[in-house]
């Protein structure tokens, strides 16, 4: 392995005081609803779906490849912070420089981390596929009784007539399976695709909402190899990719401050492709980012396979 690049304790703790004040400022808003009792139809998910706390983000870690050293000359408050670092799972202390202990992480974690550069490698290599105009939350409430409804306390925009009708007018093309499968019985058959968990590394393709947000799933997952800057793009990308979600889903979510991308007409689907395409981009530079910590944390690139 090649040295690592070194921070002072100092530098070190600016950094996690600069990520956790970052990471509140995103957060704050949902710990007082939590504490409250309140629910949110679009922010909620962020939390839910993905299991892991505003604690866990608030975090902070230099990533694979640098490692911390005491500093004789720097405050004590700087030298506390790297006896905490030092302190956490994962990271040891050897001839003064604290850094990740990657021959215990690849034990535990290397296999999947394995699994997920493969993902990324191949999702990289694709071309990006934007005409889903995110009919998955379309196809989630197809044919459904109103008391059947996933988020029935958020109404629809139109009619659950109108609402079978926009699906039934379209293509329905989504190949993430971890959308399709809250599909409703009537609405799998309409998907030009059957995705199944296994199929997930020949399907994945960087225009997929769902595998934008995903992101922020892979970057905590590979915590703590991964600099936590890395892991707070892939959240701000995940919460963004979010609004635009439930802004082109069946709901109206104006009620809490959001718009409407009407899907349903052509300037909605404009606007869909838009931003979905700005997604995609956004997308690949946290791929790129998220292999080169993988790369530094010395796990390999599979072995090449067909795409």
């Amino acid at each position: 392995m090649p040295s690592p690049t070194i921070l002072t304790a100092a530098q070190a703790a600016r950094r996690a005081e600069a990520h956790a004040a970052a990471v509140a400022q995103r957060t704050q808003a949902h710990l007082d609803r939590r504490s409250r009792g309140e629910a949110h139809p679009v922010e909620d998910f962020l939390y839910t779906y993905y299991p892991f706390t505003p604690g866990q983000l608030s975090t902070w870690h230099p990533g694979a490849g640098v490692a911390v050293e005491a500093d004789a000359t720097g405050s004590e408050a700087a030298e506390s912070y790297v006896r905490t670092l030092a302190q956490r799972k994962w990271y040891r202390t050897r001839d003064g420089l604290t850094e990740i202990d990657l021959d215990r992480w690849h034990e535990a974690r290397g296999s999947g981390a394995l699994f997920i550069r493969d993902l990324l490698e191949r999702t990289l290599s694709r071309e990006g596929t934007f005409g889903c105009f995110g009919l998955h939350e379309w196809a989630m409430v197809y044919r459904q009784d109103p008391d059947e409804v996933r988020h029935d306390q958020v109404p629809l925009r139109l009619t659950h007539a109108q609402t079978d009708r926009v699906v039934e007018n379209h293509r329905v093309r989504c190949s993430h399976f971890d959308a399709f499968r809250f599909f409703t019985p009537e609405a799998r058959p309409l998907n030009e695709q059957q995705p199944t968990r296994e199929s997930m590394r020949e399907l994945e393709q960087p225009g997929c909402l769902h595998g934008g947000m995903d992101l922020y799933k892979w970057a905590m997952k590979l915590s703590p190899v991964v600099p936590s800057e890395v892991v707070l793009e892939s959240f701000d990308l995940a919460r963004d990719i979010r609004t635009l979600d439930m802004e082109a889903s069946p709901y109206n979510v104006r009620d809490w401050g959001y718009g409407v991308v009407a899907i349903e007409t052509p300037e909605g689907k404009a606007e869909y492709v838009r931003r979905q395409r700005a997604f995609a981009a956004r997308g690949n530079e946290i791929r790129r980012d998220l292999i080169a910590a993988i790369t530094a944390a010395g796990v390999p690139a599979a072995a090449q396979s067909p795409r």
